[in-house]
């Protein structure tokens, strides 16, 4: 008996065997679809089961796998018979060439009944309704998963996760991968995150939109708890030994040890004025530093607050009426800032002068001007100073 013509033995349940010929096939198919079509819908009708719509996913038994006719049948009970077939086949086959007869599968209803009363199915778009259905869930749990990075863009990275392109952007990197470069330049932050590719990296689903085949990562929040052990081990007012890890315009950022970072505002780094960061420190540097807040599993640190605070010192040198000099080293919206001495410096107020022109025209950056002190209060660092013209003669009493 050639394959041509073999018999294939059909259980009184349904056929659950392979059928290597495609007539023998459909003819065992063809026998279970009319011996239940005469009662499907007495059987739907007593049970009230809902009869799945176009786009729900259905799960039942293989009958049989017609690979000649590209052609699969599956029972699905009390409905009926359903049938992969034509393109929907084709772009199944790798998952087809998996799939036995008794197998369960799931997939997805594309058409309720077509003109043979088959159920149509797809098998691809069911393998990612449920795929999407588990990044929802894996969103919704925020999960973490250790995916490897596929590629780079200005953006962000490219990150698959079980046959589907999703996007890291950069600003939700942690602080381990951030790109921190010199005046945020695209080129140099685009080389940093090529550095990551082919990396495995810990990251959560953040969104998941199967209409718009959107997949967004995070590497923010990870390891929450590991960290907030880390971080109990430190009280506000700790020392602590770090290395600069990134220079930004608003500060620079400690490793402190391995998973925990620290940031030293710009205000913190010095008493004296601190322009650009990058001009005082550079990656890889050791520092001491302080720890001034603690918050949320953040550590704020301070340089300056382990110098001694020249304020305290000054409280002794100056007064009120007080002539002193100072260069200018800064203007704001309320004038110049002119420094007295190495983290002691005054506001020249604009209204003495009218207008901002004319104070930059009288008190130039980087140049020693002869000032009177209006207000003095050390306790909270500030001063007021008083341009005094040259030739400008001391008020007196006698002259008032």
């Amino acid at each position: 008996m050639d394959t041509e013509t073999k018999d294939v033995k059909v259980e009184e349940a349904g056929a659950e065997a392979l059928v290597d010929s495609s007539v023998k096939a459909r003819d065992i198919v063809h026998t279970v679809h009319k011996d239940r079509s005469g009662d499907v819908m007495e059987k739907y009708a007593e049970k009230s089961v809902k009869f799945p719509e176009e786009g729900d996913l259905v799960e039942g038994t293989v009958i049989a796998i017609d690979l000649p006719r590209s052609e699969l049948y599956v029972d699905l009970p009390p409905f009926g018979t359903g049938l992969i077939f034509g393109r929907e086949f084709m772009v199944a086959r790798d998952i087809i060439k998996k799939v036995n007869a008794g197998d369960v599968i799931t997939a997805k209803v594309v058409d309720k009944e077509n003109e043979n009363g088959y159920i149509e199915l797809s098998l691809k778009e069911a393998r990612a309704a449920l795929v999407w259905g588990e990044a929802e869930e894996l969103s919704k749990n925020k999960e973490v998963l250790r995916l490897i990075v596929r590629d780079a863009n200005k953006g962000g990275l490219i990150i698959d996760w079980k046959g589907v392109q999703g996007f890291l952007p950069a600003s939700q990197l942690g602080p381990e991968h951030y790109p921190r470069v010199e005046d945020g330049d695209k080129h140099k932050i685009m080389e940093e995150l090529r550095k990551l590719i082919g990396e495995r990296i810990p990251v959560s689903i953040l969104t998941a939109i199967p209409k718009e085949g959107k997949l967004i990562f995070t590497e923010k929040g990870l390891g929450q708890k590991e960290r907030e052990e880390i971080v109990g081990k430190y009280t506000i007012g700790d020392e602590v030994d770090g290395e600069i890890t990134g220079i930004v315009d608003f500060g620079v950022f400690v490793k402190i040890e391995d998973g925990l970072e620290g940031l030293v505002h710009i205000s913190e780094l010095d008493w004296g004025l601190v322009e650009d960061p990058r001009r005082i420190f550079k990656v890889g540097q050791g520092i001491r530093a302080k720890i001034i807040d603690i918050q949320s599993g953040k550590i704020s640190l301070s340089i300056k607050a382990l110098k001694e605070n020249p304020w305290n010192s000054a409280k002794d040198k100056y007064k009120k009426g007080d002539e002193v000099k100072g260069v200018i080293i800064k203007y704001n919206k309320y004038g110049a800032l002119a420094s007295v001495e190495e983290g002691v410096a005054g506001l020249v107020h604009v209204s003495e002068f009218g207008t901002e022109d004319k104070l930059k025209e009288s008190l130039e950056l980087g140049k020693v001007y002869a000032f009177k002190i209006t207000h003095f209060d050390p306790k909270e660092q500030k001063m007021a100073l008083a341009f005094k013209k040259v030739g400008e003669k001391e008020e007196t009493e006698e002259t008032k």
